[in-house]
């Protein structure tokens, strides 16, 4: 229970019926939740509009309802009225007074960027937790709390959500949350009403421009930067072109990190770390730290990812035994996901599933020579053919040899979108194959490796199903090769 008047304690509003002076037993923003009691808020969404159900909310004895246009209500609704510029925005104050402003005792970090999100916010909680910290973590894979793994739906959380998580954390003993930030969560107020004790910027690329998400690169550039109004202190990759344009106007102190001597965190003297079944990197830590340290995962991608975690760290003074051991030890499902197949070649999981990841990853790759670079990935159905056409191109100029399969076909068929990556290939003189079933093609790249390959599945990452028809099928790419090397009687 909690007085209206105080969940709308720091939100400009206009009382347009009735009084602010009432009980409220529940925040609803799902129609399908209005009770007698509640305070429903009226979010105008892509698909639908919560003002269309103010009079049901009047008819369900909901105490209040929130909202930024005009309703009709009946006459004779005792029903209290709040008129906002934005109920979005509103949402996120209101939920955080319901759920007793949790994120003013929990230190929560957020970090944004086009790449390295997920990466970043998984090293950090491996950092703090490895050093005492219990750290709870939200992002594109899942939410944890206290060792409970809740499968994520946004990678930033609606705001009632949000602070219902910090809730759960604080409640759960946890002192720190790591979160990733979208444009998308900013652009739709999903962060506001509390202000992040770090704001982290990764880097900066054209993506997520298009219907429903930004209009133009310049749009994507501004919602980055809103994190900056909204954080006490900022770290970002200064090597980044976009850093300061996504910095303009920000409220916080700052600090940099980079591979260049004017980052105030540094990494130099990178040496490749390679055997079979394992690619890493090891660096020199430099400027506010000086320490080396080493990280099982590949490329300078993997390196600004481990720095950026050790910047953030640097502030809660973890130790540097904990950080260089927690650096060896974290894993991210999904992302450069090593899997023991072989004593002679090395096989990757990776969740590179447009043309400009699976660039970047497969560059990165071939710095560590390979005797050949073998790329199986397919395309999801009901999107962009571009993206197929994209990273056909870049699979058959990159990858010495490239298994093409099927990925979430959707309402399309896999052989029809196969024919879209061919197209892509054509452009190319990369060789290929196309094996449609996926555990199949898996099957096909384990059996015909061969000592020195670097062999990456790509596209599917963490994802634990294929989608064919609308039904989710359960395919986890881990239990496939499980299943096959099982088949295959092959022992490591």
């Amino acid at each position: 229970m909690a007085c209206c008047k105080d969940l709308l304690e720091k939100l400009d509003y206009t009382c347009i019926r009735g009084s602010v002076e009432r009980e409220i037993t529940s925040v609803e923003m799902d129609s399908r939740k209005i009770a007698s009691g509640c305070l429903f808020l009226c979010i105008a969404g892509a698909n639908f509009d919560g003002h269309s159900k103010a009079a049901e909310a009047a008819e369900k004895k909901a105490a209040a309802i929130v909202v930024e246009k005009d309703v009709e209500l009946p006459e004779d609704t005792d029903i209290t009225v709040i008129k906002v510029a934005s109920t979005r925005y509103a949402m996120a104050f209101i939920s955080a007074a319901w759920f007793g402003h949790p994120a003013d005792t929990l230190k929560v970090i957020g970090v944004t960027g086009t790449k390295g999100k997920t990466t970043t916010t998984y090293l950090v909680r491996s950092i703090l937790e490895h050093a005492g910290y219990k750290t709870g973590l939200i992002g594109t894979i899942e939410t944890i709390i206290d060792g409970e793994h809740i499968p994520a739906h946004n990678t930033t959380p609606e705001s009632y959500v949000l602070q219902e998580s910090f809730r759960k954390m604080l409640d759960a003993g946890c002192s720190v949350c790591v979160m990733e930030v979208s444009s998308q969560g900013l652009m739709l107020h999903r962060t506001q009403g509390f202000t992040f004790e770090l704001g982290i910027f990764t880097n900066l690329e054209p993506d997520h421009i298009g219907p429903n998400e930004h209009k133009d690169f310049e749009d994507y550039t501004y919602c980055k930067g809103l994190l900056f109004k909204q954080c006490k202190r900022g770290i970002v990759n200064c090597d980044d072109v976009h850093w300061k344009e996504v910095l303009k106007g920000h409220t916080c102190e700052l600090e940099t990190y980079g591979l260049h001597g004017e980052a105030s965190l540094r990494a130099e003297h990178m040496t490749l770390v390679k055997s079979p079944g394992e690619l890493g990197v090891s660096f020199d830590v430099k400027g506010l730290l000086d320490f080396h340290a080493q990280v099982p995962a590949p490329g300078r991608f993997s390196v600004y990812n481990a720095l950026c975690a050790i910047a953030i760290c640097r502030h809660f003074h973890v130790s540097v035994a904990d950080i260089q051991d927690a650096l060896k030890k974290a894993h991210v499902k999904g992302r450069i996901e090593m899997v023991k197949v072989s004593n002679e070649f090395t096989l990757m999981i990776d969740y590179a599933h447009n043309a400009m990841a699976l660039e970047s990853l497969l560059t990165t790759l071939k710095e560590y020579e390979p005797h050949r670079l073998v790329c199986l990935f397919g395309c999801g159905g009901n999107r962009s053919k571009l993206r197929r056409y994209e990273m056909g191109e870049v699979s058959g100029r990159l990858a010495d040899f490239t298994i093409i399969t099927s990925d979430n076909p959707r309402f399309e068929k896999p052989l029809d979108i196969i024919e879209d990556i061919k197209t892509g290939m054509s452009k190319t003189k990369g060789a290929y194959i196309e094996i449609p079933d996926r555990k199949e093609a898996i099957r096909y790249a384990i059996k015909n490796g061969e000592p020195e390959d670097i062999v990456v599945l790509a596209g599917k990452g963490h994802e634990d199903y294929q989608e064919i028809e609308g039904v989710q099928y359960p395919m986890d790419e881990r239990v496939l090769i499980s299943e096959i090397l099982k088949e295959e009687g092959i022992k490591l």
